[in-house]
């Protein structure tokens, strides 16, 4: 029943085997990953269409680059903060958890910063074409799950001020969590690498 049983993050240290609340969210998990592979598809198939205005070209590769940067880094801080928790350092497991939801907010500043720039600047809005329809739609969802993310991981930080996650209890608050904000990184390797890489 201990954590220190099992090492990996995913993990659930029950006998049982899987807990409910982690097969749920497995459940959930597939139907956004079936959900964002849908909006990707559409986005390939738009992505050169770009009939009365700017297309892929106008995208910042260096900017995004470096939000997807700080998106990947905070999975580890995620990884580091569950396994601080477990080993019963409360500290550093409201300080990795801080710095996951710091890189969260980086990114969606990045993300607001280049919408505008678009918007104001690139004449690409949702309306101009098919290209900047996809895109807004695709970015934007995945930008949204970064926002839940976000207040997840802020409602998961004030439990852990309120006695959870002590040395000894269960932590399938912090592994949800955990597993939504890898699945939220892998999704947007994927846009990242379909939409601004190839």
């Amino acid at each position: 029943m201990t954590a220190e049983a099992h090492g990996h993050h995913e993990e659930h240290h029950s006998s049982t085997g899987l807990d409910n609340r982690k097969l749920g969210m497995w459940a959930f998990l597939g139907s956004e990953t079936m959900f964002f592979g849908s909006l990707i598809l559409v986005m390939l198939i738009n992505k050169h269409n770009t009939l009365g205005g700017p297309g892929q070209e106008v995208l910042d590769l260096v900017l995004t680059s470096f939000t997807t940067f700080v998106l990947l880094t905070s999975s580890l801080a995620m990884v580091l903060s569950l396994a601080a928790f477990r080993n019963g350092s409360l500290l550093w497991g409201r300080i990795w958890l801080g710095m996951v939801m710091l890189m969260g907010l980086i990114f969606l500043g990045g993300q607001v910063y280049e919408f505008t720039e678009f918007v104001t600047h690139k004449d690409l809005t949702p309306s101009t074409n098919l290209f900047g329809a996809s895109f807004y739609t695709l970015v934007g969802f995945h930008g949204a799950h970064v926002a839940i993310g976000v207040l997840w991981l802020g409602t998961v930080l004030a439990y852990s001020w309120r006695g959870r996650f002590q040395p000894g209890m269960d932590m399938w608050g912090i592994e949800l969590v955990g597993l939504y904000w890898h699945f939220v990184d892998l999704v947007w390797v994927a846009i990242f690498t379909l939409i601004y890489l190839i």
